[in-house]
């Protein structure tokens, strides 16, 4: 028998954050342990006039490639994929993983010059993104390996994502359009403004958003979603922080991050686990030990560290850094084949802005 949040998450996903149309040309891209999602989503994005273009990843194909691809094809860039990122509508990215950890014993370093390779066409994929010319959106399947990556059976962890996405209200879209204009009352209170300070047991920092503006997150680009995100300036991000929570890459934690800013870069880094990743990271190319994200969560429906960013970014009590890629929309001048998310508690911290206070123990008090 289908599941009705199924549904439902395919409904929300075509009609609300993608917002197809007819003769929009689509791509998803899933894995087959997402069938009954991709079906949904497919049926839905035919019903809506959509070009639908499925792309269907093979489980362990990711692992083999990194392993034993030559240079030229590590540096390789299919013709179909700049078609896609250039000239499509929309596309829809469902992570349903077989294996959280597949690349947990493949070479960062290779890893990291596919990511110098995109660093280009990702450039074109943000400007996009930026205009809505290109809507994009990334969500979850629940499977076994992600329930056991968070500590849950697969059941739990079931109720878990459907329910921070709020699929369980009889009108989830209508909530999303709601919490859409929460986050823009935030925002708008945040435009103009020049300092930030952020002060605490795991934070000293202050920067400058003179000029950028921050965003909305409400399911349209992530679902599920909840946060106010923006660019600082790229030179302005100055002190210490130090991230709670392991960081993630590749199926790979580093945990116990101390990030060290001067003038906008990252000068000094410390790891208690995973040091040599951390610093062949942070070495990706010139833009990648910029500070391209500040994120404050503003989901407070979510309360559990799963070890998937989708979810922990959002996390009400947290705000999230992320070094590399900036995003356009923002402002940011930040170009990097890295956009690495880092997440900070906010217990017994603040956030000043301009002097005023925006922000105590994890929630917005202004």
């Amino acid at each position: 028998m289908s599941d009705p949040r199924i549904t439902k998450l395919a409904q929300v996903l075509v009609h609300y954050s993608l917002e197809l149309k007819s003769g929009d040309q689509f791509m998803m891209s899933s894995s087959p342990l997402a069938h009954e999602l991709n079906l949904a989503v497919y049926e839905e994005a035919v019903k809506a006039g959509a070009h639908v273009l499925p792309r269907i990843q093979i489980p362990g194909a990711r692992e083999l490639f990194f392993r034993h691809a030559n240079d030229e094809q590590l540096d390789y860039i299919a013709p179909g994929q700049r078609i896609v990122v250039e000239q499509y509508n929309a596309i829809l990215n469902i992570g349903a993983f077989h294996n959280t950890r597949e690349l947990s014993g493949v070479d960062p370093e290779r890893q990291q010059r596919v990511n110098r390779t995109g660093a280009d066409l990702r450039k074109t994929f943000m400007q996009r993104m930026a205009t809505r010319d290109l809507r994009w959106c990334y969500t979850v399947f629940p499977t076994h390996a992600s329930a056991q990556e968070a500590d849950m059976s697969l059941r739990e962890y079931e109720a878990f994502v459907y329910g921070a996405g709020m699929l369980e209200n009889d009108d989830p879209i209508a909530y999303w359009w709601a919490e859409a204009e929460r986050q823009q009352k935030l925002i708008d209170w945040l435009a103009g403004k020049d300092r930030i300070v952020i002060k605490g047991n795991n934070v000293d920092l202050q920067m400058s958003i003179n000029g950028r503006r921050f965003k909305q997150a409400a399911g349209k680009e992530n679902f599920p979603d909840g946060e106010i995100y923006t660019s600082p300036v790229e030179e302005s991000v100055n002190g210490w922080i130090r991230f709670g929570y392991p960081a993630i890459f590749g199926g790979r934690e580093v945990e116990d991050i101390e990030l060290w800013f001067e003038d906008g870069k990252v000068v000094k880094e410390k790891a208690g686990k995973g040091q040599e990743l951390l610093t062949s990271l942070l070495n990706t190319d010139d833009g990648s030990r910029i500070l391209g994200e500040l994120g404050i969560g503003t989901n407070y429906g979510i309360q559990r560290f799963t070890k998937n960013m989708l979810f922990d970014e959002k996390i009400g009590g947290t705000i999230h850094l992320a070094v590399g890629a900036g995003f356009p929309e923002t402002g940011s001048k930040n170009v990097s084949g890295l956009h690495w998310d880092m997440l900070c508690n906010m217990a017994e911290s603040e956030i000043l802005v301009d002097g005023e206070l925006f922000y105590k123990d994890g929630k917005v008090v202004v």
